[in-house]
């Protein structure tokens, strides 16, 4: 072999003490199986370094004759089939579920949380899905996913996110080559859906709830559809603006609308307060009526009550009943006029009385004047 021939020296050159022409015997091999020294600048032999390796090999095994144990043949065996059995355990977290995939098909058999077992590969495998994490998607990144055209024919930069989770691992796994994208593309056309039906001033102040909670519903339906195993939690506008070249021009009209929005809400305010007024004003004057009314029927109810009793006295007694109307007739003219009482039994001479007496008197003078019941001074004829 190359190694020992001294004729070639390989790569560690000519052996030392001798030129290229001098052929020297080879080497005695020491006897004995233990370790060596190291040697010369030869190298290492390798046949020596395989012989003993053999050696070793065959005392380990029992052997004879470099022929191996079956014995020892029987436990290698069957320690590689136990760590090929032992190889089928396996952990699920709290948060996954395992697929069982038995030679790469589902057979429709999943594994919760748990120290679980599975026939050893390449008879089944395990696919594990996170199922409880939720899974973030951005969608405008770029213009071509962010400009879309609203329902009014007006152009819209829109950016937003979409939060989902995985609710069927097996769909999950082979409803879709890549769930990622899918989910992407779902949101895109969704979303281009909806806005296509919605003006434009709605997506930017009160309608943007609407639009996020059609778009969820939109893209829940399609993925059903596919089988696809996602739920979708929330739609999320990020930033809703018009494209950046008409943003001066599209201030202007938000300024205009909103002024155009401050004089309205002036008017009707104005609108309200005087409806109210006249609402007030009116059920003042209605409720002033009713009270009249009803003062007006009770005193009418009155004087029949009272009418009906004088009725039933004069019917018992008339002439006293005569009386006593005369009487009271009377009371009530003469308390509101001036009276004077005069006793001329005696007198001959014209009776002269001052001229305020017989004045009449308005309820404004400050004290009304005594009745006179006494005879006033009368000038009597001469004698």
């Amino acid at each position: 072999m190359p190694w020992n021939d001294n004729a070639n020296p390989g790569p560690w050159g000519a052996p030392s003490g001798g030129d290229g022409d001098r052929k020297d015997p080879a080497p005695k091999r020491p006897q004995g199986g233990g370790p060596r020294g190291p040697r010369g600048p030869g190298g290492p032999d390798i046949n020596e370094i395989f012989e003993r390796l053999q050696r070793r090999l065959s005392d380990m095994f029992g052997g004879s004759g470099g022929q191996m144990n079956p014995r020892a043949l029987a436990a290698i065996g069957a320690g590689i089939v136990g760590l090929w059995g032992l190889s089928g355990f396996y952990i699920v977290q709290p948060s996954e579920q395992a697929v069982v995939l038995r030679f790469g098909a589902f057979d429709g058999h999943t594994e919760t949380s748990g120290l679980r077992y599975h026939l050893p590969f390449p008879i089944e495998r395990v696919e594990k899905v996170s199922v409880t994490s939720l899974n973030r998607t951005d969608v405008g990144e770029t213009p071509a996913e962010s400009l879309m055209l609203t329902g009014d024919e007006q152009i819209i930069d829109l950016d937003f996110s979409v939060t989902w989770r995985v609710a069927n691992p097996a769909a999950y796994l082979f409803a879709t080559r890549a769930p990622d994208e899918a989910v992407k593309a779902v949101a895109e056309s969704a979303i281009r859906e909806v806005v296509g039906k919605t003006q434009l001033q709605p997506i930017f102040s009160t309608g943007r709830g609407q639009v996020q909670l059609q778009t969820a519903e939109l893209m829940q339906k399609t993925l059903d559809n596919w089988g696809a195993g996602i739920s979708i939690v929330e739609v999320q506008i990020r930033s809703a603006n018009p494209p950046p070249e008409v943003v001066a021009a599209f201030r202007e009209v938000n300024n205009a609308e909103q002024d155009a929005a401050s004089a309205t809400n002036e008017a009707n305010t104005y609108r309200n307060r005087v409806i109210n007024e006249a609402k007030g004003d009116a059920s003042k004057v209605l409720q002033a009526s009713e009270g009249y009314r009803e003062q007006t029927v009770r005193d009418a109810q009155g004087e029949t009550a009272r009418f009906n009793q004088i009725y039933a006295e004069y019917r018992r007694a008339p002439g006293v009943t005569r009386d006593r109307l005369y009487i009271e007739a009377m009371e009530r003219i003469l308390a509101r006029s001036n009276k004077v009482v005069i006793d001329a039994k005696g007198a001959s001479a014209p009776i002269i009385l001052p001229p305020d007496v017989f004045r009449s008197r308005t309820p404004q003078a400050a004290a009304p004047q005594p009745q006179v019941e006494a005879a006033p001074q009368v000038q009597g004829k001469a004698q």
